[in-house]
């Protein structure tokens, strides 16, 4: 069963309650997200041994546990990846939905809603015990590449180990600053580009620098010629994952035919490392920022982000800044010029505490 969302500018979702997973994001006339060469083969979606969250790769799913749990017996991503949501409440521009099942006894709920060119989500979630690492997942589908910016980071950092041995564009375990020049399996690589050459399957956790009110990723696509900004309020989700997912696996459902994917995994875990290592000391956290959220009775944890999409002539444009400017979300490019993105988020807008 799916939930038809359409906004009042156009703007229009599918969200898919069986897995909560908003499959279908169309945006001033843009598809901004990835939707699987899978989907509509019968042999995977049939493949009990295939994680349900990956025979229906697409769009944008919320992660809880983000990744692996090492902790608790879950599906990869969690139940909140995986399982049933149901419609609490739907004004046709905007839905509440309610996850069926607890993770770690918590309660989470998901607020969607389409405004002015742009998609806003918040999940909060109330109760439980335990620590718990959480993240957005959207993927963004780049034909040709593009050029990718962020907002301030403190540090950049890969696991232990590649996600696939031999397919690995970047150096692992690496640590830096410089998005431009990050240590790669061959030498220096550029972050800021998207890698023309497929054949890797990489994946790179940003962390937010101390005091930046809005985090965001924006991603200028060359062949698309239009620009994505994803905005997340730094609070609750501190790190910025990178999934560069580039046709480095060869097993089925990839077959390696994934191609020019991105995922941009705003979160709060310690990258790929584990549900285990997020709810302790690790690589992230010595950089100050959460790994988890610390669940506990009668406490209310919530997570806010945003999607947007206009388009773009120049395809080769760098975005140096996204800011606000009378109520609106803006961005900068390298030569000075400005674009109007859509609204403002309201944790923006209208501080408060990230946990309330």
């Amino acid at each position: 069963m799916t939930l038809r969302l359409a906004g009042r500018g156009g703007e229009a979702a599918t969200v898919a309650l069986d897995t909560g997973h908003i499959c279908d994001l169309r945006l001033n006339g843009i598809a901004p997200l990835h939707r699987a060469p899978w989907l509509d083969e019968a042999e995977v979606q049939d493949d009990p041994s295939i994680p349900l969250v990956e025979r229906r790769l697409q769009g944008d799913f919320f992660c809880a546990p983000f990744g692996k749990s090492d902790l608790i017996d879950a599906p990869i991503h969690g139940m909140s990846a995986n399982s049933p949501w149901d419609l609490i409440a739907e004004t046709g521009d905007a839905a509440h939905l309610r996850l069926c099942a607890p993770v770690m006894g918590a309660r989470i709920d998901k607020h969607i809603a389409l405004r002015g060119g742009a998609l806003f989500q918040t999940h909060r979630i109330s109760g439980g015990v335990g620590a718990l690492p959480v993240a957005h997942h959207p993927m963004v589908r780049m034909a040709a590449g593009g050029r990718l910016s962020f907002s301030p980071k403190a540090g950049i950092v890969t696991q232990d180990a590649p996600l696939e041995v031999g397919r690995n564009w970047l150096q692992y375990p690496a640590e830096g600053r410089d998005a431009r020049s990050f240590p790669g399996a061959d030498g220096p690589v550029d972050l800021t580009a998207y890698p023309e050459e497929s054949g890797h399957e990489d994946f790179v956790t940003l962390i937010e620098a101390p005091g930046v009110r809005l985090g965001w990723t924006a991603i200028a696509r060359k062949a698309e010629r239009d620009l994505i900004v994803i905005a997340k309020d730094p609070r609750s989700l501190p790190v910025t994952m990178l999934w560069f997912s580039n046709g480095g696996r060869d097993y089925s459902p990839w077959n390696g035919r994934h191609i020019g994917v991105l995922g941009v995994e705003d979160g709060c875990t310690a990258g790929a490392a584990g549900h285990r290592a997020a709810a302790a000391v690790n690589a992230i956290s010595a950089y100050s920022v959460r790994t988890a959220l610390t669940l506990r009775d009668g406490d209310t944890h919530e997570t806010r982000h945003a999607i947007y999409a206009v388009e773009l002539h120049d395809a080769t444009a760098l975005v140096m800044d996204v800011f606000v400017q009378e109520q609106s979300l803006c961005a900068r490019f390298e030569d000075g010029t400005e674009r109007r993105l859509g609204p403002a988020p309201d944790w923006v807008l209208h501080p408060h505490p990230a946990n309330s």
